[in-house]
């Protein structure tokens, strides 16, 4: 009796280990998908009270306050979309949402950010979050042009392209690389050069693992290098292979090796001699 009555419980312990570890198998398969899911089901119990404007490829969710802007919001989107998409040869299944924040604190609200967090654009799990325009552009400047050349958009949609490509396998450095380099391409815009004095370069590693924490502005011009050195050693065809490689499941490393026929250490070692 006794062996029976520790068997039934060591059966049910091992169908319930058997669950959690099939759960824990399918989120790690489709994690992407599953906070996706969640972010969007979130986003839009917060933004309830919000308007809603459909295009061909964007929900646009926004305040009264910013009914003005929407039409060029949402042309500069479209425009955004057919431009970055034909550049990296992709286009997303589904339309996205773009939340347009009134100011700077509900945009870093809905992050959970401090207050004074400062940002005209962010991209996260499948929702691009604008700043009003209102809020950082002049209002003697011609202002749609300004959102258009100056604004987020096609920054935060390289962002997308690359998240949907890669299923979330991706380094922080390499995304901001490309956004930079697609938005430098295709409006001519760039960050201003940076202004500390410091000579040493980041690390793939450092830029990897405490991206937030390095200064930014050298964090970022750093990461265009790298994208930039990558296309003009290798062509920019090796950039579209490796998010290919990265979205099949591959390493950073292998990816490397598999479209441009070097590892993530040379890569470094041939950056630095021309980034020093």
């Amino acid at each position: 009796m006794s062996a029976f009555k520790s068997a039934v419980p060591y059966k049910s312990g091992s169908i319930l280990l058997l669950i959690i570890l099939l759960l824990l198998v399918l989120i790690s398969r489709n994690s992407q998908t599953l906070v996706r899911a969640w972010v969007a089901q979130e986003t839009s119990w917060k933004t309830a009270h919000y308007m809603q404007k459909d295009s061909e490829h964007f929900q646009i969710r926004y305040s009264a306050v910013d009914g003005g802007y929407i039409k060029v919001i949402e042309d500069t989107a479209e425009d955004a979309y057919t431009r970055v998409s034909n550049l990296f040869g992709y286009e997303p299944s589904e339309k996205t949402t773009i939340i347009v924040y009134p100011d700077s604190v509900s945009l870093a609200k809905s992050f959970g950010w401090e207050k004074d967090e400062k940002a005209m654009g962010v991209y996260w799990a499948g929702t691009i979050r604008l700043l009003s325009p209102q809020q950082w552009i002049s209002p003697i400047n011609d202002w749609p042009a300004v959102f258009a050349q100056e604004g987020p958009m096609y920054h935060e949609f390289a962002h997308l392209l690359v998240d949907d490509i890669t299923g979330g396998n991706y380094s922080r450095w390499f995304t901001e690389g490309i956004a930079q380099y697609v938005e430098k391409k295709i409006t001519g815009f760039e960050f201003p050069e940076p202004v500390s004095q410091q000579s040493s370069v980041y690390t793939f590693k450092q830029l990897e693992k405490s991206f937030d924490e390095l200064d930014q502005q050298l964090a970022y011009r750093q990461s265009l290098q790298a994208v930039e050195f990558i296309i003009d050693k290798y062509g920019e065809e090796s950039l579209w292979n490796i998010l290919k490689y990265l979205g099949q499941g591959n390493s950073m490393d292998e990816a490397l090796i598999k479209s441009i026929d070097i590892d993530y250490s040379m890569l470094e070692q041939e950056l630095y001699t021309v980034v020093i």
